[in-house]
């Protein structure tokens, strides 16, 4: 995505600049396309707004239900799964997330599962469960170099892959 500036090396969040975020939210407040849609949701969520997003989110799911493909409903699930994990919601999360990269894997959907998979890793990070979010990582990495990625998304894996196996060793050092 064009705002995303970099990821955080201890966190694994995005590094955006909020003030072209909040400038893209109120051009794109009143559109109702799913596009559109999940843009402001992942806007919402990277300015803080958690709460708004999270309603914007189920709304999204709704919609893409009623109105999109199974592709698109399996994109709004894997960003309200997001929404869950930035609330702290990790059991939700990573329950809806491995469903999502499940079902993305079964269609061979390729891009989805990776992108479910990097999420996944993500919620299991901040979760404090390193082995899981290395191995999802992993699975990411696999399913984008299969898939034909940029050598951006692959590295974008493979620094996700390093901080998790930074964190499981430190761990293992303290433990």
């Amino acid at each position: 995505m064009r705002f995303i500036r970099g990821y955080d090396q201890d966190s694994l969040r995005e590094l955006v600049d909020l003030d072209e975020c909040a400038t893209r939210l109120e051009e794109i407040e009143s559109q109702r396309s799913l596009p559109a849609m999940l843009e402001r949701v992942w806007l919402l969520k990277v300015l803080g707004r958690l709460d708004d997003a999270l309603v914007l989110a189920d709304e999204t799911v709704r919609q893409a239900r009623m109105a999109g493909t199974r592709r698109d409903v399996l994109r709004a699930r894997v960003l309200h799964a997001t929404i869950l994990q930035y609330r702290g919601a990790h059991a939700a999360a990573e329950q809806e997330l491995a469903t999502c990269a499940s079902e993305a894997e079964g269609q061979r959907w390729l891009s989805i599962a990776a992108f479910a998979h990097q999420h996944h890793g993500k919620n299991a990070y901040e979760a404090g469960d390193y082995e899981t979010a290395r191995e999802s990582f992993k699975q990411s990495l696999f399913l984008r170099r299969e898939a034909g990625a940029q050598d951006s998304e692959l590295e974008t894996a493979l620094l996700a892959i390093e901080a998790a196996e930074r964190r499981r060793s430190s761990e293992l050092l303290v433990g």
